[in-house]
């Protein structure tokens, strides 16, 4: 409640564009632990104007982008009754993460060159660099299919809350598979699907703890890192050896 006050405060002062975003996070950092299950960000703000609302139909719409990193997405057939991998399609970019939540329904919300401009939807943000293959766009699906199962990919489609077309605020869920990294983080107002302001921050996301001493330990020191590993395992043997012993007399 004291955020969106001070939300509503800013809107009274400062010069501004006909319409402007103002944005809080509930959060800016998340901590990756061994027992890390996910995490919730709210995303909220209001609109600042500075003259009587503009007419057309208003939508906000919010991304949470991973770290982009290259995907080799692989086609499997079927050979003399053996599953063996066929063709290939590298995507050169594609977000660890990504999620799309609208306040309305997305593809009405937005127009196709305002897409293609901003790189909205989540087709836009994905590049293949494949010339072999003539149905790329399969192999795209494929990898959109795939991190939907897993709540990597989300489309949100009438998922930001937006009050009196002045307030809004939307949840969205991080799952616990999440990549390392800085998170980047739009949000974009538009009017009859036309983009009319944007606003862009970071979260944080960072292994801490015994998590990030035993990430460090296995990149910085890959031999100690298998040595400590080879006598816990040792340790562990011998431990359950000796309790099956003590079980059996």
């Amino acid at each position: 409640m004291i955020r969106i006050l001070m939300l509503l405060a800013v809107l009274m002062t400062g010069p501004a564009r006909a319409e402007e975003i103002v944005l809080g996070l509930s959060q800016d950092e998340v901590a990756i632990t061994a027992t890390f299950e996910g995490s919730e960000i709210l995303v909220f703000g209001a609109i600042k104007r500075e003259t009587a609302e503009p007419d057309g139909d208003l939508a906000v719409i919010v991304t949470v982008a991973g770290p982009d990193a290259p995907v080799t997405v692989r086609r499997k057939a079927r050979r003399l009754g053996i599953w063996v991998n066929t063709d290939a399609v590298q995507i050169e970019q594609a977000p660890s993460f990504y999620a799309v939540a609208s306040s309305g329904v997305l593809r009405e919300n937005l127009r196709a060159s305002e897409d293609l401009n901003y790189r909205i939807t989540l087709p836009s943000v994905i590049r293949d660099v494949s010339a072999n293959v003539m149905d790329s766009p399969a192999f795209e699906a494929a990898l959109m299919r795939i991190r939907s199962r897993e709540a990597l990919y989300q489309r949100l489609d009438n998922a930001v809350d937006l009050s009196e077309n002045t307030l809004f605020r939307t949840a969205i869920r991080l799952p616990a598979n999440l990549t390392e990294g800085n998170y980047r983080t739009r949000i974009f107002l538009t009017r009859n699907g036309t983009v009319v302001d944007s606003y862009e921050t970071e979260i944080i996301v960072n292994k801490v703890g015994l998590e990030r001493w035993l990430y460090d330990l296995a990149h910085d020191n890959a031999l100690l890192y298998g040595l400590m590993s080879l006598a816990i395992a040792i340790a562990a043997g011998w431990g359950a050896s000796a309790l099956f012993g003590l079980l059996r007399r």
